[in-house]
């Protein structure tokens, strides 16, 4: 087993609020009324003038998603080489602070979503925390869902948890680039995803990784903090997000709801079972198993 027990539901528990809340938001976003009329789904503008991305086909927008990805983790690898922990810090601030103000106004006044959100950000930069990381980590990839489900269809959405595993599976145990990012991550003492630390021990920099505990130093415990890396929970609540876009033209609200929670449901025992076949102080690209949940729980959608 990778973790204590305790540990292990925590992070578990926390990955599913996250689905959960970040359904909720993609939800408040949809247009209900106009997406009945057009009978097409129809999502509400975001708010601060932001603009979701624009694609010709929705079929090929996990093409887009992909490329930027490659080239986002090429740019890291250079500010980790170089060791500008400085310009992470920015790119992390500005990232998190738009997520959250979407996610936050989705429930808020903009103006009240917005300075929460930056006083968030500055924070968690300057003031580490566990319990406003790991809750602001809830609704930040609810944000993130709420920009992206709008360019992907049900094939793209299929494509790119399909083409993520592969790249994931490629860059944990082949190219090993993923544990470098989240090394440099970790020192900056910013990094995106969920920890659980074990007992009282405070976490030292050097010894959170952006996906999953380095391995411990003969002197100290076996593994201080449980992590999980934040492209995790964001590419299966996208998908779950457009799983749940498609159910809204044929259902109820509701119904619409409640049926897509089958996905995080499945994906949530997905990664409890990861935890628990896996071993300690090893190095597990996440998104192959996240996946196949995604994908059973599609297809208990259907079957319901």
């Amino acid at each position: 087993m990778k973790h204590t027990i305790q540990v292990t539901l925590a992070l578990v528990l926390f990955f599913f609020l996250a689905q959960f809340t970040g359904l909720l938001i993609v939800n408040e976003y949809i247009d209900h009324k106009k997406t009945t009329e057009a009978k097409a789904i129809v999502m509400k503008p975001l708010p601060y003038g932001l603009e979701r991305p624009e694609v010709k086909n929705q079929s090929t927008s996990f093409l887009y998603i992909i490329t930027a990805i490659l080239i986002g983790t090429g740019i890291m690898l250079i500010i980790a080489k170089a060791n500008i922990t400085i310009i992470w810090k920015l790119m992390f601030f500005v990232a998190v602070s738009v997520t959250l103000s979407v996610a936050f106004a989705a429930f808020l006044n903009v103006y009240i979503a917005g300075i929460l959100a930056v006083a968030i950000s500055i924070f968690r930069l300057y003031k580490p925390n566990i319990v406003i990381h790991n809750l602001s980590e809830i609704f930040i990839y609810g944000g993130i869902a709420a920009i992206m489900v709008n360019i992907f269809n049900l094939f793209a959405a299929f494509m790119l948890l399909i083409l993520i595993s592969i790249y994931d599976y490629i860059s944990v145990f082949k190219t090993k680039h993923m544990i470098k990012l989240a090394k440099f991550q970790s020192k900056a003492r910013v990094f995106a995803g969920l920890f659980i630390p074990y007992g009282k021990e405070k976490p030292a920099g050097k010894e959170i990784l952006g996906r999953e505990p380095v391995k411990a130093q003969k002197s100290m415990p076996k593994s201080s903090v449980a992590v999980l890396g934040g492209g995790d929970i964001g590419f299966t609540l996208i998908f779950a997000g457009v799983v749940m876009k498609s159910l809204m033209l044929k259902e109820t609200i509701l119904a619409g709801f409640l049926k897509t929670l089958i996905i995080p449901i499945f994906v949530s025992i997905a990664l409890l079972i990861l935890l628990i076949k896996g071993k300690e102080n090893k190095f597990y690209p996440a998104m192959p198993v996240l996946s196949l949940g995604c994908f059973l729980g599609y297809l208990a959608v259907l079957a319901v």
